[in-house]
């Protein structure tokens, strides 16, 4: 009996020949991209690192400002990544295999495929290779200005409520007469110290509180009334601008925290972008040059 050709069958190896099952990524290329451009990262951030502690000063009138530093170091940031992403996808498209018999809007996306892989493989061994706590800055520099910010302004705010109660208490105590009795103004300094940490945590001072503090500065230093209650204003307003001052540097840290997270993720936008981009050109280079 004569065998009768099966249609599927010859159906089913024909579409085996056009689409082979082999896979089209070229993971050899992609991580030497990835590799390179994990290393290229890891050099721009470290020169970037050390030219922005170079501009940074701790005293006043030298050095860039905080706004310039934040500028600066998202210009960097993306700068990093476009050179890093650029360069790693670029490889990448020129390392790989040749694709045979592939329509050209097939190596086009395979290509800018591989350049948005290298990149996402180079940015993990990044963050693995630089840490967590720099993840979340990729550039370090913006990170840590802002932490640096933040515990400038949680030092000024403790260090404001133990300096004031200190000085500001011992200048609600200085005496104008000849006899003193120290104990009894120690414990006095003590108290008044309690009464004006509690007005700076409430944001005012209660007039009980007030009037009370100005006759103990009559007693103890024989000081009239009227100048008592203005020592007392006077150190009250000392207290309540100190704790402006630290809040409004708390909330300049958050700022720059806020930025610098959005200005990386705006760079790493920006270096995938760049890496698709250069792995479909390296992959147009490549087929040109067999």
């Amino acid at each position: 009996m004569e065998d009768v050709p099966n249609p599927r069958a010859g159906a089913a190896s024909t579409a085996a020949v056009a689409f082979p099952s082999q896979s089209a990524v070229s993971w050899a290329a992609i991580i030497a991209g990835a590799v390179v451009a994990a290393g290229v990262s890891l050099i721009l951030l470290a020169l970037g690192s050390g030219l922005g502690f170079a501009a940074v000063s701790p005293w006043a009138e030298h050095g860039v400002s905080a706004a310039t530093f934040t500028v600066t170091t998202a210009i960097w940031l993306i700068v990093t990544q476009w050179i890093s992403a650029g360069l790693g996808g670029y490889l990448t498209g020129r390392l790989r295999t040749r694709w045979i018999s592939t329509h050209s809007h097939e190596v086009f996306f395979r290509d800018t495929a591989h350049g948005l892989v290298t990149w996402a493989v180079a940015t993990v061994v990044a963050a693995a290779l630089l840490g967590a706590s720099v993840l979340s800055t990729v550039g370090g520099g913006a990170h840590i200005a802002s932490a640096a910010a933040s515990v400038s302004a949680r030092g000024m705010m403790s260090g404001a409520s133990a300096s004031m109660a200190s000085y500001g208490t011992d200048k609600l105590f200085r005496s104008v007469a000849s006899t003193d009795d120290a104990r009894s103004v120690q414990d006095l300094r003590v108290e008044a110290g309690h009464i004006i940490a509690n007005a700076m945590s409430a944001g005012s001072i209660p007039d009980a509180d007030r009037t009370y503090l100005a006759n103990l500065i009559v007693a103890k230093t024989g000081l009239s009334q009227a100048d008592a209650q203005t020592r007392v204003d006077e150190w009250v307003s000392m207290g309540m601008e100190a704790e402006t001052k630290a809040k409004a540097t708390a909330d300049a840290a958050r700022k720059a925290a806020s930025q610098a997270s959005i200005y990386t993720a705006l760079s790493l936008l920006i270096g995938a972008f760049i890496a698709s981009i250069s792995g479909a050109l390296g992959g147009q280079l490549r087929d040109q040059h067999p």
